[in-house]
Parts: structure tokens; C-alpha cells; sequence
């Protein structure tokens, strides 16, 4: 029988840092998804081999991370991986337990170190099952619905519990995975819904930025449609849904059309000791083929297109756009904003996603890196959302639709509600 090892965890912090030090220590290496996110074109692995000559594909998927956000209404736990892992799920009547089987996977040394005490709170069990098994467990006893799924750009298994009353709490149990685990998933015990996120309790400043503005046009469709335009319908449709939440203020580094530097838009949200900054942008490519969204963080560029699209909305040189970032990185005191921003982020793109796709064709671009000057120089946890692209007809189409605007700032409304909701601005 193999044996359960249950893994304790330290601080936040702690694992922020062990994050960094990965950025800083081994660049080759594959980055911690705490820090940033994979580039959403990555070369097929099929036939690649290690250095001992075993195929990729037949290599152990790494759990990078492991993050939890707990509220009375639901809990999420989301693991963050280097690529798929393939999962069966099991559920034994005679334990009332589920139990999620990830075949050849390991823990990162990270992830085992976030592993136990974080989750004590909750009836969720992460287990190392030998050297190339993991699994994640929890009893039906106290979960009125379940669901689980995976994301892409980058990897993650996300795991969502909605509890059989709000005040529910149960002591973790470990019990041996079962061994006649089923190819095909068994129906979750009700058809999950949407998750309802609860309103923030605690007071936060959100500062919005509609990219561009006033002589600055910004990017240009074929129809004429002008990015400046665009950034503030959204920003003012967004800032009206976000004043109806309870202890929320917003304000704005522009209402109108007028022209505002990079820096004293920085400098404006500094100055209200902001807690998020949410930068709004729309995409253009040289190809007309090229559509949806992604979401951008704080953080060295990973791929050519990504240090483009920075270069045009700093209004920068290409080649002086990313300089400078790796001493940044090196300054401790960033790694707690850069490991919100990357939760903010995620929490956006997925509520994009989500709440678009059933209404349009959402291509999912991912969250990713690159040194924009606002995110760069805000104090807080900050994005910058680049919802569309204008240079592609079917979606300038869209953009000069009031109904498709309103959309747009729903979704974005409901990813600052679920990072909000997660609790990670408590100490702010």
C-alpha cells in the first residue's frame, strides 16, 4: 500500500520569495506560475526527449503552486502545472469521499510546502501518493456541489466546493485512494452553477486607467474606430458597476477624452494609496486574422509579441522597453504585489472568459508578462486588459456595440469581485 505524506506549509511570503529566487537564480528554468505565465505558443513536446533520453510526454507533470480561497459561500483551490496531467475522479459510497486521482505527477518542493496547514481550514486533502502520484480529496458529507476543471495559458486544475450550509467546517480525513478508479468522470452531485462571489466588506480604492486619450488616439480600426474611444466607454461603464459594491471607491485617471502622461497616472494612483489598478487597453496586430483577449501583468517579457505590444502602449523604443526589468524583479519588496497582480490577473482572463464565451468567440490569448509603464510604476496590485483587438474586422464589429461594451465591463467587474473575495488585500 502506498504511504500519505502530508506536506505542512509556511508563509505567503515565503513562498513568494522561494518563487523569486527561481526567477533570479535559474532563467532557464521553467518559471513559477506565482510569477508569470508560459507564452500561450509553445512548440509541441511529443517528441522531445530529456537529457536521458525519455520522452516528455512520458515525464512526470509538475504541480508548481498550489493557491486557496476560501470564503463561507465557496472554496477554490487551484494547482498550477507545466502542462495537463490526466485525472480520474472516484467517488466511494462507503466513505462518502471524492477523490481525484492525478496520475504521473509530482509535487514541486514549493508545492509541498504550501500543503497542509493552509487547507486545514477546509475538508480538502492533497496527498503525495508515491514518487508520480497526486491526489485531492474532500468528503460529499459537507458539499452541497463540486465541480472541477482545467485552464490553459498557463496549466492549472481548479477545484470549486460549494459548502452544504455557509457555516459548515469539517476536520480533514486521509483515507487510501481506491483502486478501481473510472476512466470518465462521475456527474458532480448537482448541476454546479455559476459560483456566487460576495461583495467585498472591507473598503478599497480601485483606480481605473482607460488607455490613451486626447492626442493620443491610441490604436485605429479599418472602420476608424479609435482605441481612446473604446478604453473609456468601458472604463465608465466599469466604474458604475463597481460604485453599486459595498466599500468599494473608484476613481479614474481620465473621464473624458484628454491626453494624461504614463507617469502621472502612476503617480495619481500612488498618491490614493490605491489597492487595485486595473489599466484598460485594446489590442491590434499586424495580421487581420488575429482576435481575443489577454491579460498582462508586471514582469520581464517572455516572448517577442508580448515586449511589442508593451513597446506600443509605452510609446517606447523596442529595444529599450524591457530594460531594466530584471533589477526590479531583484527588489524584495515587489514580490508581494507581483504575486497579487498575477492573481488579479488570472481572476480577470477566467471571468472574461467565462462570462463571454457563451455570447461571442473568445479567443483565450492567456495571462502573461511584459513591462508596461503603469504596472510598472504602481505600488499596488495592477493589470493592464487588453479586451480585444481593433485591427480585426469582426471584432471592431463588436467594439462599437454598446451591448458588447456593457459586456465587456461585466466580466471585468467580475474578476476584480472574485480577487477581491479571496481575502489577499486583507493586510493592506
Amino acid at each position: 500500500m502506498l504511504r500519505r505524506v502530508l506536506l505542512s506549509v509556511p508563509s505567503l511570503f515565503l513562498a513568494a520569495l522561494l518563487g523569486l529566487s527561481q526567477v533570479l537564480v535559474s532563467p532557464v528554468a521553467s518559471i513559477s506560475a506565482a510569477w508569470a505565465a508560459p507564452s500561450d505558443h509553445q512548440p509541441s513536446q511529443t517528441h522531445k526527449k530529456s537529457a536521458k533520453g525519455t520522452p516528455v510526454s512520458m515525464m512526470p507533470a509538475t504541480i508548481q503552486n498550489i493557491r486557496l480561497f476560501s470564503t463561507a459561500e465557496h472554496t477554490r483551490l487551484v494547482l498550477d502545472l507545466d502542462r495537463p496531467p490526466k485525472i480520474k475522479e472516484h467517488r466511494s459510497p462507503s466513505s462518502d469521499q471524492v477523490t481525484l486521482a492525478l496520475k504521473n505527477v509530482t509535487l514541486s518542493p514549493a508545492a509541498k510546502q504550501r500543503v497542509g496547514s493552509a487547507i486545514s481550514a477546509t475538508p480538502l486533502i492533497i496527498s503525495q501518493d508515491g514518487p508520480n502520484a497526486v491526489t485531492v480529496s474532500f468528503p460529499t458529507t459537507v458539499v452541497r456541489q463540486y465541480k472541477h476543471f482545467l485552464l490553459h495559458h498557463p496549466t492549472r486544475l481548479v477545484v470549486d466546493i460549494t459548502p452544504a450550509t455557509p457555516t459548515t467546517t469539517a476536520a480533514p480525513r486521509v483515507i487510501p485512494v481506491a483502486e478501481d478508479i473510472r476512466d470518465t468522470p462521475s456527474p458532480a452531485l448537482t448541476p454546479p452553477p455559476q459560483p456566487v462571489v460576495p461583495a467585498p466588506k472591507l473598503y478599497k480604492t480601485i483606480v481605473i486607467d482607460p488607455g490613451h486619450g486626447g492626442k493620443d488616439p491610441g490604436s485605429r480600426g479599418q472602420r476608424g474606430t479609435e482605441e481612446k474611444d473604446i478604453t473609456l466607454k468601458v472604463a465608465l461603464q466599469l466604474r458604475e458597476l463597481l460604485r453599486q459594491q459595498p466599500g468599494v471607491q473608484v476613481l479614474m485617471t481620465r473621464d473624458q477624452d484628454v491626453f494624461v502622461e504614463l507617469e502621472d497616472r502612476a503617480k495619481f494612483a500612488n498618491s490614493q494609496n490605491a489597492d487595485l489598478f486595473i489599466s484598460i487597453h485594446v489590442n491590434s496586430h499586424p495580421s487581420r486574422a488575429v482576435k481575443g483577449i489577454e491579460i498582462y501583468h508586471f514582469g520581464q517579457a517572455k516572448d517577442q509579441r508580448a515586449l511589442e505590444v508593451a513597446a506600443r502602449e509605452n510609446g517606447t523604443p523596442l529595444g529599450s522597453t524591457d530594460a531594466g526589468v530584471n533589477y526590479i524583479l531583484a527588489d524584495l519588496l515587489t514580490g508581494k504585489k507581483i504575486e497579487e497582480s498575477l492573481e488579479l490577473a488570472w481572476s480577470t482572463k477566467e471571468s472574461m472568459v467565462a462570462r463571454m464565451n457563451g455570447h461571442y468567440e473568445v479567443n483565450d490569448h492567456g495571462v502573461k508578462t511584459a513591462p508596461f509603464y503603469v504596472l510598472r510604476y504602481t505600488s499596488m496590485p495592477s493589470i493592464l486588459a487588453e479586451i480585444a483587438y481593433i485591427s480585426n474586422p469582426s471584432e471592431e464589429t463588436l467594439l462599437q456595440k454598446s451591448a458588447f461594451i456593457h459586456d465587456v465591463a461585466e466580466s471585468l467587474l467580475s474578476g476584480v469581485k472574485t480577487f477581491l473575495a479571496s481575502g489577499r488585500l486583507a493586510a493592506r
